[in-house]
């Protein structure tokens, strides 16, 4: 039996507001769906923030991993999960940008290349987007933590 894209964002929301209540707290998770594949959980901002965002937001990649986990073992269609703790993705996601911008320039002006610190999957997403913008060449280098962006002309 497939479990469509509804079913998985009602199944995800509740599951993520389920969990949230172990911390004692009881909120309204909004869920949405920006395309076909991948689950949107937004947790308005509370007393909490810092705790459930974790140091450098490992502990909300880790809530995500559960959440995607939970579909994927309950057989649902869509398992893919984006969760965002009082828009901290989305804010550092501009803090990334701006910074990845004066990368981009100073690899411009210098012609030479580029290693970026190690940054976790989704700050790379940012840095390589806003290089091809740009038509700077990114490519990922290392592995694991070690994990980071070499930009070049």
């Amino acid at each position: 039996m497939n479990k469509g894209l509804d079913e998985s964002v009602i199944y995800a929301k509740k599951y993520l507001e389920d969990l949230l209540s172990f911390f004692g707290l009881n909120t309204d998770v909004a869920a949405t769906s920006s395309d076909e594949t991948v689950i949107e959980l937004n947790v308005p901002s509370s007393h909490l923030n810092g705790f459930l965002i974790g140091q450098k937001g490992e502990t909300v990649r880790a809530l995500q991993f559960m959440v995607s986990n939970a579909l994927r073992s309950n057989e649902y269609e869509v398992n893919r999960v984006s969760v965002d703790i009082a828009d901290y993705k989305k804010q550092r996601a501009d803090r990334i940008t701006e910074q990845a911008t004066e990368w981009v320039n100073k690899v411009k002006e210098s012609k030479e290349p580029m290693h970026l610190k190690p940054m976790n999957p989704a700050d790379r997403r940012v840095v390589h987007q806003l290089a091809s913008e740009h038509g700077i060449i990114s490519e990922s280098a290392g592995e694991g933590r070690d994990r980071h962006i070499v930009l070049s002309v």
